[in-house]
């Protein structure tokens, strides 16, 4: 099986979702952008996407972005699973957003380590609106102290939130979360105005439900399992040893 013209037949049927919701909600295609999530895929598979055009690329485990980021340097990499904070030294430098902040205790850390390095992270701050304790991410009553928490940090610039649909949910199903995320951010938002923080991006909507995050103005959608539909055995076990 050509593992290309697979990924090529998936990405024009994801294009063809994106840009009829983004006619449905009156947007322009350009507000969106794919980040192709490749934590179950190996290096030969993250090459063609980027050969496809697809240059956001997304990991969950910082390990796994480290390694591939090593094979791949010229991606556009995305952290969008938990960052611990023992792994921010190793991680900051590599990537062109955080899309998991979930706490302050690891906003400091990437102020620590933003400062060391004479270096701005650009992050969103993850919000686990859903209430289910698998999830990581601020909740919806931190809102009122954020915008003080973010006023003691230099190093780190907000540059909107982000957010996972309960479990079961679909494109229409989750739709009201992401609502709820981008009220949210609205309202921080006009609490950040004239400070570093600009809060544009929502990133929110994955495989199942990233039309109705669209609908509700996601700019950041995390697609995975809809990428890879139909392709081999392509997962990251298969990763040379060399880039351990």
């Amino acid at each position: 099986m050509d593992i290309r013209e697979t990924l090529r037949r998936n990405l024009e049927k994801i294009e063809e979702q994106i840009t009829s919701a983004c006619e449905q909600a009156g947007r322009d295609r350009g507000e969106v952008t794919l980040v192709a999530v490749t934590k179950s895929v190996n290096i030969e598979v993250a090459a063609a996407l980027l050969e496809l055009g697809v240059s956001n690329l997304g990991e969950s485990r910082p390990q796994e972005l480290w390694r591939k980021a090593a094979a791949l340097p010229q991606a556009r990499w995305h952290l969008v699973g938990h960052l611990q904070r023992n792994k921010v030294a190793r991680t900051l430098p590599l990537v062109v957003l955080i899309h998991s902040v979930d706490s302050e205790r690891l906003l400091r850390a990437l102020e620590e380590e933003g400062r060391e390095r004479n270096r701005v992270a650009d992050v969103l701050l993850e919000f686990n609106l859903s209430g289910e304790s698998s999830k990581h991410g601020f909740a919806a009553a931190d809102e009122p102290r954020l915008p003080d928490v973010l006023a003691e940090v230099q190093y780190v610039r907000v540059r909107g939130l982000m957010t996972l649909a309960p479990l079961g949910t679909d494109h229409e199903t989750a739709r009201p979360t992401f609502a709820r995320l981008r009220e949210l951010r609205d309202r921080l938002a006009i609490r950040l105005l004239g400070t570093p923080h600009t809060l544009h991006h929502l990133s929110m909507g994955m495989s199942g439900d990233f039309r109705g995050a669209i609908l509700e103005g996601a700019t950041l959608i995390r697609i995975g399992t809809a990428l890879f539909t139909g392709l081999p055995d392509v997962s990251t076990t298969e990763l040379p040893k060399s880039l351990d």
